[in-house]
């Protein structure tokens, strides 16, 4: 049940582009998390896409967006879900949907940051009221976690 941002350069991606980019990285989140199919629980998955103003992305002091397509994902997931793997795959997974969603005549080369950002157990609120993993396990569906829900 992840939160997750995605920072782009603007004009970079068609409307076309982005729906498939939110698309692949929904799939990457499920993936990672293992989120079952169940459409329930796969619309707690948000993805926003921020467009970023020509001139106000820089690498050291210079605007480079004209060589590079440079991508940024934050994505905030409860801690404990994910384990050295499925990050491994997760950041793999996120940067091949940049890759899959980059228009075919952009001659850019794509750079992406992928930054996994666990929030600490009871560190996150959901409609007013603090959740704990066992929550996220039986509101998500974290098929791995499922032992923390029959504990409760």
């Amino acid at each position: 049940m992840p939160n997750i941002v995605l920072k782009v350069p603007s004009g970079s991606f068609s409307p076309d582009a982005r729906s498939a980019l939110v698309q692949k990285v929904n799939e990457a989140a499920a993936a990672a998390e293992r989120i079952p199919a169940d459409p329930r629980k796969r619309s707690l998955c948000w993805v926003v896409v921020e467009e970023v103003a020509q001139g106000l992305w820089t690498c050291g002091t210079a605007d480079i967006t004209a060589q590079v397509l440079p991508c940024i994902a934050i994505v905030y997931v409860p801690a404990g879900v994910l384990d050295a793997t499925a990050r491994s795959r997760y950041v793999q997974a996120v940067h091949g949907a940049f890759k899959d969603a980059a228009l075919l005549d952009d001659r850019r080369a794509l750079a992406t940051s992928v930054i996994l950002q666990e929030v600490d157990d009871g560190a996150w609120g959901v409609n007013g009221a603090i959740w704990t993993l066992p929550t996220f396990a039986r509101v998500a569906g974290f098929e791995h976690l499922q032992h923390l829900v029959a504990a409760q």
